[in-house]
């Protein structure tokens, strides 16, 4: 029995285009350099902040990540920075009476910035307000406390295998792998991604499979 879905929320939910322009207005570089830079790193396997580093050698990212914010050039979110089919996902998946949330690794900031939007959820919560982040066991331990389900009935969404279908798995829940995003579409194929319960390519998909007839 199905009765929880959580997503991840960066390349699930939403778009890192603005994420990462505004780390290229930031340091001063086209937002076409930062983009290839992230598509570099990502594919040698290595953490996305590197390609930050490559552009400013030995960059303290949270120290830069204050900065910004004290400039008033820090995190920022809008309606334009969710992907299309978010809402009517979510607001089918919550009219089955599913208990639909959104967990990932994101600041605290950025977690009132989401709320701001007022999504069809049951319970957002980012990493940065937990103090565990993905892939630990902790964090998929916190989202089944969380949302009061065992983890047997939740599945969880996410577009990175390592970050989110390994790792929840290995906790106990179901998964579904989107195919979406740098690590959705490079990984896609991959064996990590093979392992997940569902494989979708829109999250419009998920209602069909996941809501019992």
């Amino acid at each position: 029995m199905i009765s929880a879905v959580v997503f991840d929320i960066g390349e699930t939910l939403t778009s890192d285009r603005r994420f990462w322009a505004d780390w290229a207005g930031w340091l001063g570089v086209p937002s076409h350099t930062v983009s290839a830079l992230v598509g570099a790193v990502v594919a040698q396997g290595h953490d996305n902040a590197d390609a930050l580093r490559l552009i400013r050698p030995g960059l303290d990212v949270w120290a830069e990540y204050e900065a910004r914010e004290q400039a008033g050039r820090g995190e920022r979110l809008g309606e334009e920075d969710l992907y299309s089919d978010v809402r009517t996902a979510l607001q089918a998946l919550r009219d089955a009476e599913l208990w639909v949330g959104a967990a990932g690794n994101q600041t605290a900031r950025m977690g009132g910035l989401l709320r701001a939007l007022q999504l069809p959820v049951d319970g957002l919560a980012t990493s940065g307000e937990w103090g565990v982040a993905k892939p630990s066991p902790e964090f998929f331990a916190r989202v089944c406390d969380w949302s009061g389900f065992p983890a047997e009935e939740i599945v969880y969404v996410g577009d990175h295998p390592a970050n989110d279908v390994v790792p929840a798995k290995a906790a106990g829940l179901r998964t579904a792998h989107l195919r979406r995003g740098p690590w959705g579409y490079l990984y896609a194929d991959g064996p990590d991604a093979a392992r997940a319960d569902w494989r979708v390519n829109s999250l419009t998909d998920l209602p069909a499979l996941l809501v019992e007839p």
